[in-house]
Order: C-alpha cells, then sequence, then structure tokens
C-alpha cells in the first residue's frame, strides 16, 4: 500500500458548501483490523483529512456528516496513513456504500452497492493495475541487462499505454458529463495521434508540440473548484508551466494571466492556483525569471486581487515587498549604482569610528562630522568603465568565497589576457578591514576594484538581495544586468553572448 503524508496545514480558510441533506459513506471492509480510519480528499497539492472515524466494528467502517461534501476524489485511510483505495463523490454518490477484501490483491473485490458509475471508476482503477502488474511481470522476466533488453521494455511500455488511452478514450465517451469522466480528462495527454512528417522524413516534431500545447486544457473547467479536487491537477499545472511551455519570463507572464484569466476571481481554484505560481516564481532557480513574481505582485497583490488568500493577510505585504526590492534587480534593469570605501582607505575611516556608533543615528553623526573626507573617497560604482563589469559580493571568511574567488581570480586573469574589456568591482559585505586587505595582497587582487561600505550608506545585503555570498552580477557597460546569481564557471558563456549584443549594435 502506498504511504502518504496527512498533513493539517490550510492554506486558505476552509469553506464548505452547505446543503440540506448530508453525505453518509459506509465501507464494509473484510480482515480489516483498524480500530480508526480516515476520510481524506484532494485539493491542489495536499491531501487533507475531512472526517474521521473512530468507531469500526467488524470492519465497518461510516463517515457521517451534516453538510454536503464537495466534489472530489477522496481516499479511506489507514490508521497507519496507508492508502487502501480512492473513490469520487458528486451530487448522486453522497450516500454511498462499497465494499472490499483487504486480503485479495489489486482491489479485485472492491465495490460500489448503489452507485453503477462508481463501479465503472474501480473497473477502471482495476484496468491500470493490471496493466502495471504486466508490466512489472514483463520487466521481471526479461531481466534487463542490454540495450537490446531496454528496448524491449519501452515497446512494452508503448503497447501498455496504447492500451490504456484506448480504455481511457472509450471511458470518457460512455461517461460523458459526469465528474469523474472531467477528472479522467485531467488525467489524460492530448497528444497528436497521427503526427505528420517534416521534411527530413521523420514525425513532424514542432506541429505536435503546436497540437500537444494547444490541447493541454482542452475540456477542463477552470469555473469548477471540483477540478483541483483530485491528484492530477495540480502535477498537469506544474508541468505545463516547467516543460510545456517556453521559459522565458515575458512568455510565463502571459500564459499566467491567461491561465487565471480563466478561473473565477475569488474561488478557491483561483487562489490555490495564484497562491501557488507566486511561491513557484519567488522561488525559482531559473535566472530572470523572478520577473515573473514581480508581475504577479503588481497585476494580483497590489490591486487587491490577491486578497484572502492566506489566513495571515500580512503575506500579502511581504510579497508586495519582496518584488519591489527585487524590481531594480531584474534582468535588463540598470544596476543601482554604490558609493563604496576602497579596501585601502580602510585604516582612514577605521579612525572615523564608524564601528563605535550603536544606533543609526550615532552612526549618521559620524557620517556628517567627516563628510567632507568621505566625499573625497567614494568609489562609484557607475564610475566604472568597461564593456564586461563583473560585481561580485562576498566575504573573507565565507567558506564557499573561499572556493569560488580563487576561481574567479583564474577566470579573470584569462579574460585579461584575451584582451577582455573587463573589469571586476569587488564588494567586501562585511566590515572587517584588516582581513580584507591581507586578502587582497596574499591572493593577488589588486587589479581589482576592492570596495566595501565602509560609510554604512548602502545598505548593500538589501540594495542587491544579498542573503548568501558569493553573489555575481553581470553588467554591461551602460550598467544594465545582463545575467546575476550565477557561478563563474557561468561567466565565459554570458560573456560571449554579450559580445554577440554588443556586435549587432
Amino acid at each position: 500500500m502506498k504511504k502518504i503524508f496527512l498533513t493539517f496545514v490550510f492554506c486558505f480558510s476552509a469553506i464548505y458548501a452547505h446543503a440540506q441533506s448530508g453525505y453518509n459513506i459506509t465501507i464494509n471492509l473484510k480482515n480489516c483490523n483498524d480500530t480508526i480510519a480516515f476520510l481524506t480528499f484532494y485539493q491542489f497539492d495536499k491531501t487533507l483529512i475531512k472526517d474521521t472515524c473512530t468507531n469500526i466494528k467488524n470492519g465497518r467502517i461510516v463517515f457521517k456528516g451534516k453538510n454536503k461534501l464537495d466534489k472530489g476524489i477522496y481516499t479511506l485511510v489507514s490508521q497507519k496513513k496507508s492508502i487502501y483505495f480512492d473513490f469520487f463523490i458528486d451530487d448522486q454518490t453522497q450516500v454511498l456504500e462499497l465494499n472490499n477484501d483487504l486480503a485479495k490483491n489489486d482491489l479485485e473485490d472492491l465495490s460500489a452497492v448503489n452507485s453503477p458509475l462508481e463501479n465503472e471508476f474501480f473497473d477502471y482503477i482495476k484496468f491500470i493495475n493490471k496493466q502495471n502488474k504486466e508490466f512489472q511481470e514483463y520487466r521481471t522476466e526479461i531481466n534487463v541487462k542490454t540495450k537490446k533488453d531496454t528496448l524491449l521494455l519501452n515497446e512494452k511500455q508503448k503497447v501498455l499505454d496504447k492500451r490504456i488511452q484506448a480504455y481511457e478514450r472509450s471511458f470518457l465517451e460512455k461517461n460523458k458529463a459526469t465528474y469523474i469522466a472531467e477528472v479522467l480528462n485531467i488525467k489524460m495527454e492530448k497528444a497528436l495521434q497521427d503526427i505528420p512528417k517534416a521534411s527530413n522524413g521523420r514525425p513532424d516534431s514542432i506541429v505536435a508540440y503546436k497540437y500537444y500545447k494547444k490541447h493541454y486544457w482542452d475540456n477542463i473547467d477552470f469555473k469548477e473548484d471540483a477540478t483541483m479536487r483530485n491528484p492530477f491537477f495540480s502535477p498537469k499545472l506544474k508541468k505545463y508551466f516547467e516543460s510545456v511551455i517556453v521559459s522565458y519570463p515575458d512568455s510565463v507572464i502571459v500564459e499566467v494571466d491567461r491561465i487565471l484569466e480563466k478561473t473565477k476571481p475569488g474561488s478557491f481554484l483561483n487562489k490555490y492556483m495564484l497562491a501557488n505560481l507566486t511561491y513557484t516564481y519567488e522561488t525559482s532557480k531559473i535566472m530572470g525569471i523572478d520577473k515573473v513574481f514581480v508581475h504577479i505582485s503588481d497585476k494580483y497583490f497590489k490591486t487587491g486581487k490577491a486578497a484572502g488568500i492566506y489566513d495571515d493577510e500580512s503575506v500579502i505585504n511581504r510579497i508586495i515587498k519582496r518584488a519591489d526590492l527585487l524590481r531594480p534587480l531584474l534582468i535588463g534593469a540598470t544596476a543601482p549604482d554604490l558609493s563604496m570605501i576602497k579596501a585601502e582607505d580602510y585604516p582612514i575611516v577605521k579612525k572615523m569610528a564608524f564601528e563605535a556608533a550603536k544606533t543609526s543615528d550615532e552612526a549618521t553623526k559620524v557620517y556628517y562630522a567627516n563628510e567632507g573626507t568621505l566625499n573625497k573617497m567614494f568609489n562609484h560604482l557607475y564610475s566604472v568603465n568597461a564593456n564586461f563589469i563583473i560585481l561580485v559580493f562576498w566575504d573573507v571568511d565565507c567558506g564557499h568565497c573561499q572556493k569560488e574567488i580563487p576561481k574567479l581570480i583564474k577566470l579573470y586573469n584569462e579574460l585579461k589576457k584575451d584582451k577582455k574589456d573587463v573589469k571586476v568591482y569587488s564588494v567586501y559585505t562585511l566590515h572587517e578591514g584588516d582581513k580584507y586587505l591581507k586578502y587582497i595582497a596574499d591572493n593577488g587582487l589588486q587589479d581589482w576594484i576592492n570596495v566595501y561600505d565602509g560609510a554604512h550608506i548602502n545598505n548593500v545585503t538589501v540594495k542587491y538581495d544579498i542573503y548568501s555570498t558569493p553573489v555575481i552580477y553581470v553588467l554591461d557597460k551602460n550598467k544594465k544586468i545582463k545575467a546575476k546569481r550565477i557561478g563563474v564557471e557561468q561567466l565565459k558563456d554570458v560573456i560571449k553572448d554579450m559580445e554577440k549584443e554588443y556586435l549587432k549594435k
């Protein structure tokens, strides 16, 4: 039996539909030794508990409530948190009696006493189990060792997939306009069956892709919250944004808006999808994709369209604040200027006693007391002139920096040897200047522009979103951000791409 984790955390306030008549789900489970059983349901990417039976006698499990159950796929879960089986609930199955025998395999005795359509769904589950069993037996039989064995296994998989697809198409045709057919439609892939040949004689992958993308969401009702109460919708949405569409920020933004426009504003489905997409693009590691997160904040959170998504409404303000912080750091934006102190001037600034200031007011007094001297010492990022500006934030004692900075030194020397117009604007994120000066001397960084925020006026870690080190940004000659948060090994490719752009202009 499959294991699941039953989460009790709700992303949103749970509001369930009320009806005059409630639900009564009776399950007769032979050879069941449980004393407790759970009725759970799928909701987007979570499995939530709807009801608990604490009075099981002779395998008879009863879940009963005054309010109608929402349409969805529900699951009988054992006291050990194992799935026994799934079944569906719609308007016609609020009163349901199910039978099964735990001593038998493949759910062969699973049946509904009072729902022919539920039985058809169970037949489908049994059919899928049979195909999986056949595949596993075939895998064991051929004992894959060679490339030929792998090809045979792949062919077997294709045969079974076609068999399943044919069964599913027949199920949909037979059970049109039913909730369970809608669920199965979400699961099914809408691939082109007869792919035409391209000019090279092979199947035309472009035609196949365009068809697949165009029909991906066919007959899926985004106006109905029940659309997300199954195990298929959330993975389908994830696959669409990760694998089907092009992961280019502007393209993703168009798709985000298009998908959300299909939903009812304020509906559960709208809220879950918006929350999911917000989290996805806030935490994505794909460079430049944070533009999608900023767009979501501007269009949905700042306009009030995200109201009610979170139990804690302060989350909305935190999202807006985060997006506003990232906006000036997006790919293509002009990098924020920095007014820094050169490392070599550390001894002078140290005497000004900035580090002794305990409050911002005290630091401000120190600044104005030394303003004239400081103004002559500031080194501005905007004053750096080069086709390729490598902006690196790091810390002498950072373990990862100790590995990456030597790599950057080596790469910089290679780029200079190749006569690349490159400069490194090296920002030490702390204020232990003695360590910084020693590292510069010991590692030959004298050709870099070595600076730190000696006057405490930049708030560098916030301005450039530095929550760990090292962090590398690449700027062009106009101080436009061309790449960010990349590894040293990626720098050469970025510079090659920038050179191509310069040649076009």
